[in-house]
């Protein structure tokens, strides 16, 4: 499985947390996914999944065009749902409700997103589409391109990593991660490999 992120989006410089908002790939974005494209052209990918949020979409559409394949979207690849927080920069929230920010910097794991969800809840959704596709997919080759959070659950998941390692895992835009299937146990062979965009 090649889990890949989405690129940059429009106004990552402004490092808001975006969870549910459905923002547009950034030209630097639709490079880096270019570039990866590249490196994986010669992929014989059965499939490509992607959530549905645009980000997601355009990227995966942008892996799939050298496999003359049709994403497939998945909603339950979404990112976190940050409920009251989408929209906000760190330090707004931090302004807001310092009280509830330094909860999430202590406790990742567990922390419920004012009106959203919490990490079991992304994985509740996220871990059983990605064993599905799995199942669906046994001894092919799939990619899936979703996003920080929900990919970080999934690494989670395989390796056997408890919620306190999510944010250990690198995730930055368009890079990727491989995971490879034998005898039933995962193995993880690049982790948050990124591309330079040409």
């Amino acid at each position: 499985m090649c889990l890949v992120r989405h690129g940059s989006v429009v106004g990552a410089e402004t490092r808001r947390f975006i969870g549910h908002l459905d923002v547009a790939l950034s030209p630097l974005g639709v490079a880096q996914v270019d570039a990866l494209s590249h490196r994986l052209e010669r992929v014989a990918f059965d499939a490509i999944y992607c959530s549905d949020l645009e980000r997601t979409r355009h990227s995966a559409e942008i892996l799939a065009a050298p496999h003359a394949l049709t994403p497939i979207r998945k909603p339950a690849l979404r990112e976190f749902a940050m409920g009251e927080w989408d929209g906000l920069t760190a330090e707004q929230i931090r302004t807001r409700d310092a009280r509830a920010f330094e909860a999430w910097m202590a406790d990742v794991g567990r922390f419920q997103f004012p009106g959203g969800e919490s990490l079991p809840d992304l994985v509740a959704r996220a871990v059983p589409a990605f064993e599905a596709l799995v199942a669906q997919h046994a001894g092919g080759t799939i990619a899936v391109v979703a996003h920080g959070g929900s990919n970080r659950a999934i690494l989670c998941h395989a390796l056997g990593l408890g919620p306190e390692r999510l944010l250990a895992l690198g995730q930055d835009y368009a890079a990727l991660s491989v995971l490879e299937r034998s005898a039933g146990r995962w193995t993880l062979r690049v982790l948050n490999h990124c591309e330079p965009p040409s």
